[in-house]
């Protein structure tokens, strides 16, 4: 009885009109493979990312901080990556996946700001004030600090 490929490969000569291999998997099938091998680990780091998002969402409702409790989930991811409790490899696939991603996971907030039209029409004007100023002093702040924690002095060649 022939093999399977060898069934394969006669079938599409006869279909194409010439040789096909079968013995090597197409790249299609490769990708899908690796894909596929990649699957557990993603999940599990999911779940780890997912568990320390669900502890800063715990601690803010035990102690009413007035942060949000997936900030408190990034600092402790932080502070985890820091003190080398957590290896950045550990988490690295799936943060990979999230971040290439990242521009789809907007897509539910912008389909609820058309909801608030009335708001924006009303309020438009100084709401767009207040998110350039905020963004400016981010930009601003991170710039200074920045600055700070490499020791670069503040004024080049003692300009004051």
């Amino acid at each position: 009885m022939r093999r399977a490929s060898e069934r394969i490969a006669s079938f599409a000569k006869i279909s194409l009109g010439h040789s096909v291999s079968v013995d090597r998997p197409s790249e299609a099938a490769q990708r899908v493979a690796r894909f596929a091998h990649m699957i557990p680990p993603i999940i599990l780091q999911l779940a780890g990312l997912s568990a320390l998002n669900a502890a800063g969402v715990w601690i803010v409702a035990e102690t009413a901080l007035p942060i949000p409790g997936n900030l408190i989930g990034m600092v402790a991811l932080s502070a985890l990556l820091a003190l080398g409790v957590v290896k950045l490899c550990w988490i690295e696939t799936t943060g990979s996946f999230l971040i290439k991603h990242l521009a789809f996971f907007f897509v539910p907030i912008t389909v609820g700001l058309m909801d608030a039209g009335s708001l924006f029409a009303a309020h438009g004007l100084s709401i767009v004030v207040v998110l350039v100023a905020s963004a400016g002093f981010g930009i601003l702040l991170a710039g200074w600090t920045s600055q700070c924690l490499i020791g670069k002095p503040r004024y080049p060649e003692g300009k004051p």
